[in-house]
């Protein structure tokens, strides 16, 4: 079975086990949606929605972010990792967007990974839950572990492992499918998963 045919098979099933899909980030506005997409890295949603309700409850628009200092916003999220760069990136961000787009959120890619701390998969994914804009697939920790485990892709590199889904996947799926993978891995396939018991154990790629 070539890759397109395995692909449209993996995407259908995927269908089945999760019709509707949504975001696991708990947020209250556009621009806290960019927040915790941004906490998420290397961390994992569930982490960021136990510190986030406080910051999010004070705080909604990039302005309100612009009165916090690095240390007080830190102490809102000390208990992620790497909360000290990523607080640097939030502030620095929040002051773009309050001073450059009148606190409203960017709608190219190129604008939203020219601020700190956003990259491609951040800005995939609020821009297709903020404005319906869907210019390329998110590649988290899920979709990079599954799209190898399903030998589609054996890149490594997440913007180069983008390309070879966006090759593979019907543009119409792309924000579904990353949804999906991550729901997927969640719930059936986590890290060191024995393939034993996974709805789709019979496209992981045998080594």
């Amino acid at each position: 079975m070539d890759n397109k045919k395995k692909t449209e098979r993996i995407v259908g099933e995927l269908k089945k086990l999760f019709p509707k899909t949504k975001t696991a980030l708990d947020y209250n506005s556009n621009f806290n949606l960019l927040v915790a997409v941004m906490l998420s890295a290397q961390t994992t949603d569930k982490k960021v929605n136990e510190v986030s309700p406080t910051l999010f409850k004070n705080y909604r628009l990039p302005s309100d972010y612009t009165k916090l200092t690095q240390e007080e916003l830190e102490k809102y999220i000390n208990k992620i990792g790497l909360y000290r760069g990523k607080a640097k990136n939030i502030l620095k961000t929040s002051k773009i967007i309050h001073e450059n787009y009148n606190d409203k959120l960017p709608m190219t890619m190129s604008e939203m990974v020219a601020m700190p701390g956003v990259g491609r998969k951040t800005a995939n994914i609020v821009l297709a839950i903020v404005y319906g804009l869907v210019e390329g697939i998110a590649v988290d920790t899920h979709v990079r572990r599954l799209s190898q485990l399903f030998g589609l892709t054996e890149n490594t590199n997440p913007e180069k492992i983008e390309k070879d889904l966006m090759q593979l996947v019907s543009h119409r799926e792309w924000k579904e499918f990353s949804l999906r993978m991550i729901d997927y891995g969640r719930r059936y396939c986590p890290a060191h998963c024995k393939h034993t018991d996974c709805p789709l154990g019979e496209y992981v790629i045998k080594k």
